[in-house]
């Protein structure tokens, strides 16, 4: 899967899958609006979907480098080395850790953030590869070799 995270104000934060098919989440103050190929643009209000709400605040505030609002809304746990490391974000509320997030791990080398992984409640791993992971991974695809690539085991 393809795709790239933004946060184009404060209050918004933008997610877009470019392949295999199309879709972006947009999460601007406390409405989403979700747009697929071939299907109608539903907007709702993330009072409807709490769970997105709190995937708003956690990656808004690691897009904005934010420590503070990160730790107040995950338990923050870093390891390895400069030339490579990982920093793992677990949801502090209830909600947030059954739906649909229920950990996210950034993964390193160096200044390059190369990796985001998300892991929902049923335990499934999704790859967000970045710079030269993702660079590296053109062409590449054997699930184990991308996931090598996202953790800084090759590439």
């Amino acid at each position: 899967m393809e795709g790239r995270y933004a946060r184009q104000a404060d209050t918004t934060l933008v997610r877009e899958v470019t392949a295999p098919y199309h879709e972006k989440i947009t999460l601007k103050g406390q409405t989403a609006t979700l747009e697929r190929d071939g299907k109608a643009t539903r907007t709702f209000s993330l009072a409807r979907a709490p769970e997105l709400a709190d995937l708003q605040k956690g990656f808004g505030a690691l897009l904005s480098g934010d420590a503070s609002q990160l730790e107040q809304h995950y338990a923050l746990s870093a390891t390895g080395t400069r030339q490579a490391w990982q920093l793992r974000l677990d949801p502090k509320d209830a909600t947030a850790a059954k739906v649909p997030v229920r950990g996210i791990q950034l993964y390193g080398q160096g200044a390059e953030l190369r990796c985001i992984e998300t892991t929902d409640a049923k335990g499934q791993a999704q790859r967000t590869l970045l710079a030269g992971a993702a660079h590296a991974a053109q062409g590449v695809d054997d699930g184990a070799a991308l996931t090598a690539l996202c953790r800084g085991h090759a590439g």
